[in-house]
């Protein structure tokens, strides 16, 4: 039978165990493919399912509810060239015509609720500059 400072240390062991490796790894699974709507677009098999930061300016912002009363907002973010699609739920961070920074994950084809988008970037983050 274990006495209770073995126990203690065993699991103080493992509790920094775990705080170390999630310490080295979250930031290299947060850190977003630096790149550009353009060259997301030219190369969209290679991007899908990868998170993704884009910098560009907001176009086309629309915030509305969905039928189930969740808020969310769509805009198009371009740097000149074609623009990409971003998709989040809340109230948009940014205005029309702001220059913003957006790490997401980059999907080619989603489908929900039966409909169907394409070339959309689901926004984890937004920066407004």
């Amino acid at each position: 039978m274990m006495r209770w400072r073995e126990v203690i240390f065993r699991r103080t062991a493992v509790l920094v165990a775990w705080t170390i490796m999630w310490t080295l790894a979250v930031p290299w699974i947060a850190w977003g493919l630096d790149t550009t709507p353009a060259e997301i677009l030219a190369n969209a098999d290679r991007f899908d399912g990868e998170v993704v930061t884009i910098a560009g300016k907001v176009t086309n912002l629309r915030e509305t509810v969905s039928r189930r009363g969740n808020q969310y907002y769509t805009y198009d973010l371009h740097d000149g060239r074609p623009a990409i699609r971003i998709f989040s739920f809340g109230r948009a961070p940014c205005g029309e015509g702001a220059t913003a920074s957006v790490e997401g994950r980059f999907t080619k084809v989603k489908k929900v609720s039966g409909r169907t988008f394409y070339n959309e970037i689901e926004a984890l983050s937004t920066r407004c500059r």
